[in-house]
């Protein structure tokens, strides 16, 4: 694997672009996403895959997912992440135990960026199951 980063306009800005020609933004001055930012995105992404891959083996009708992502920061340079806590919001007709087994497989097992992070931060999840007119959290 291999990506490039490079400078763009303006000061504090980078375009990194991987081995496809995809690309995306970053900045130092809130142009665009920070990398802590993305770090957090990458975490939630990475497990959404899973999410979204292992409820359709278990044969459940996955529609939406959304995670909102928390990260507390040390007061210390370097700012690293000292907790990181997400949370799915899961949408259709999903049981709540296969949405439980799902997120916890992934953030145990498959994602591997969430268990990368978690070598140095606490990471903790949860999730809600949103079937047409239920809610559910846990």
């Amino acid at each position: 694997m291999k990506v490039i980063l490079e400078s763009t306009h303006g000061e504090l800005n980078f375009k990194g672009t991987n081995e496809r020609g995809q690309s995306m933004q970053f900045s130092g001055n809130k142009e665009a996403v920070s990398p802590m930012e993305s770090v957090l995105m990458a975490a939630a992404a990475c497990s959404s895959i899973d999410v979204e891959i292992l409820l359709k083996k278990m044969r459940q009708d996955i529609q939406h997912i959304k995670v909102e992502v928390e990260g507390q920061r040390a007061d210390a340079v370097p700012a690293v992440f000292t907790k990181i806590h997400m949370h799915y919001i899961l949408s259709g007709n999903i049981k709540e135990e296969k949405a439980r087994q799902a997120v916890a497989m992934s953030m145990e097992k498959y994602c591997s960026v969430s268990i990368m992070l978690a070598a140095t931060v606490q990471i903790t999840h949860s999730f809600e199951v949103i079937q047409p007119g239920l809610s559910e959290h846990v």
